[in-house]
């Protein structure tokens, strides 16, 4: 099919804004206007990602963290045309479209990508539309006898790298032996927090969101036969201990109302 000149006109110009090496500007208009574009553009996304991504900005170098943030500009294809989504779409262009530059900072690549994610969810959750509610909660119900409800602006995450403490002068040159495990969370007063967690209490949380019959109890004594643990009694104390944590923290609210 043969595109109207107009068209083809609209094409030329937004390749060249994306790439302008490798894109000439198109017949007609002046370099000096199409510069105002090109780093109009350009500015407004790579401001809007480095302030999602703080850290990662931190670990790289200028010349760098440009030569990233124009490969992304030219290359990725947005699925979003909304800009609190750029560094959703950010995240996706370094999970399955950017190869590893011998000029990245002297750390595993997959840390990298990783640290990036780990800031990702900071900033969903912060501008998250989703609210707490307590209908149907009990706040102080018996966290064993009856399921644990967690908020949903609670979200547990599992890692390689220990991302919550990585930073330009701590960046990993090993896959650690044990993964890292982590609850990011958003409280009452719209704050976004950490909580790192052991690899059993993910796994209770796993349980009590797969099985949603499941009390605190049942998902403790799940847990107590996969580990073969010959003193059931001291995964339950552990398990209790565990669940009084995150409802310290707003991850469990409480548990599930009893219905009239």
């Amino acid at each position: 099919m043969t595109l109207p000149a107009f068209t083809k006109h609209q094409f030329a110009f937004t390749a060249h804004l994306r790439d302008p090496k490798k894109n000439a500007i198109p017949e007609g208009i002046e370099d000096r206007r199409m510069a105002i574009y090109r780093d109009l553009l350009y500015n407004n996304i790579e401001s809007f990602i480095a302030s999602g991504f703080p850290v990662l900005r931190e670990i790289y170098d200028d010349k760098n963290w440009h030569r990233m943030v124009r490969d992304f500009f030219a290359r990725h294809r947005s699925r979003s045309p909304y800009f609190l989504e750029i560094t959703q779409e950010f995240i996706d262009y370094l999970q399955n479209e950017r190869l590893p530059d011998e000029n990245d900072p002297a750390g595993l690549p997959a840390s990298l990508v990783e640290l990036a994610h780990y800031e990702w969810v900071e900033l969903a959750l912060h501008v998250s539309d989703e609210t707490i509610s307590m209908e149907n909660i009990d706040a102080n119900g018996d966290l064993l006898a009856r399921r644990p409800v967690f908020s949903p602006l609670a979200w547990p995450l599992v890692y390689q790298f220990p991302v919550h403490t990585m930073g330009p002068d701590k960046l990993p040159k090993e896959v650690p032996a044990q993964a890292t495990y982590l609850v990011v969370y958003r409280n009452r007063n719209d704050e976004v927090h950490f909580l790192e967690i052991n690899q059993v209490s993910a796994r209770l949380i796993s349980l009590l969101q797969e099985n949603t019959s499941y009390t605190g109890l049942d998902a403790i004594k799940h847990i107590s036969k996969e580990m073969q643990h010959p003193r059931p009694e001291v995964v339950k104390q552990g398990g209790l201990a565990a669940l009084q944590e995150l409802q310290q923290y707003g991850i469990v609210l409480g548990t599930e109302q009893k219905q009239a």
